[in-house]
């Protein structure tokens, strides 16, 4: 018998593409709302694509055209958050969060038609996002009554400000591509019939560049957004000089002086 999108439970698929590891999230019928399974499976799937040393860079984004992700599969939450095993669907979440948030990779979210609530968390801790003209974003808490934690706030603050922030969780109003913009929420907003395009052309430009110094970069970033005294300035220093000490350093200046593309290996 032929499972149809519509019949099919939503689950958390991944695949590569040269260089780029790309997460997908496959719940269609519910413009890719995220159930306890697919939370559980995301950790897995980051630390898969970690591990790999041919993947430079990971997409996250949503299957078909009409959602990246509409937030939580709310169908499960009279089962899964209530009583105890709420901690068990929170730990699911925060464990697929962080995996994101931490990963030592360059992250992008891909994002076309809605994108809320834990959808919107999740794509805020991806290093860069680059959304459709279509989208619709909210961050719906205060209609549900659920309250968000702290490291999810400290998020949003660091990458939108404590205004726009504010605004998101006290309004939990519907906004747009030009107002995810100018709020820093996106990095570029382009029509949705090129976002595909456009996001595989930049992440295979990262993809092309060295991927120590990249590193390097990612781990200088995730340093300073812990605490002062918890920061191992010492580990990118050795990330940096490793840079330096590498093939790839000699790679890069025999290309620039021979005025062509470098052929970046990693070490």
């Amino acid at each position: 018998m032929t499972v149809t999108t519509e019949e099919r439970p939503g689950q958390l698929t991944h695949h590569k593409e040269g260089r780029v590891g790309y997460v997908v999230f496959d719940n269609q019928r519910k413009f890719n709302a995220v159930n306890f399974d697919m939370w559980n499976a995301l950790p897995k799937v980051i630390a898969g694509f970690v591990a790999d040393p041919e993947v430079r860079v990971i997409v996250i984004t949503g299957a078909g055209d009409r959602a990246f992700i509409s937030g939580a599969d709310i169908s499960q939450f009279d089962k899964k958050r209530t009583g105890s095993a709420n901690d068990d669907y929170n730990k699911a979440v925060d464990g697929g969060y962080s995996a994101v948030l931490d990963c030592p990779k360059p992250t992008v979210a891909k994002i076309r038609g809605i994108c809320m609530g834990g959808g919107l968390g999740l794509a805020l801790n991806c290093d860069i996002r680059i959304v459709a003209d279509d989208v619709k974003i909210r961050m719906p808490a205060a209609r549900l009554g659920l309250g968000y934690q702290y490291p999810g706030l400290k998020r949003f603050t660091e990458v939108l400000g404590p205004s726009n922030t504010a605004d998101l969780f006290f309004s939990a109003r519907i906004f747009g591509a030009a107002d995810a913009f100018s709020m820093g929420l996106a990095k570029q907003v382009v029509p949705a019939a090129e976002l595909d395009a456009v996001v595989t052309a930049y992440v295979n430009q990262i993809a092309e560049n060295a991927p120590l110094t990249v590193a390097a970069a990612k781990r200088a970033l995730l340093e300073i957004r812990k605490d002062a005294d918890k920061r191992d300035i010492a580990l990118v220093d050795r990330m940096v000089q490793a840079c330096f000490a590498s093939e790839d350093y000699n790679e890069g200046r025999r290309a620039f002086a021979e005025k062509r593309t470098p052929d970046f290996q990693g070490r």
